[in-house]
């Protein structure tokens, strides 16, 4: 049963919310701010358009 309830309350994750935990995460190690960094993963979505999200 506490297989089902943990489902029901599960969020789907997202690439924005990817990016901010790597971008977070990033800005932990370099010092830059978490905004840039986010700035920075968005304009190089282009870059690596091919790559997809393991599901």
């Amino acid at each position: 049963m506490a297989t089902t309830a943990s489902r029901k309350n599960r969020r789907d994750v997202t690439r924005a919310s990817i990016r901010r935990s790597v971008a977070s995460s990033t800005a932990i190690e370099t010092g830059e701010s978490i905004q840039a960094l986010e700035t920075k993963l968005k304009r190089n979505r282009k870059k690596y358009s091919h790559i997809t999200l393991a599901s």
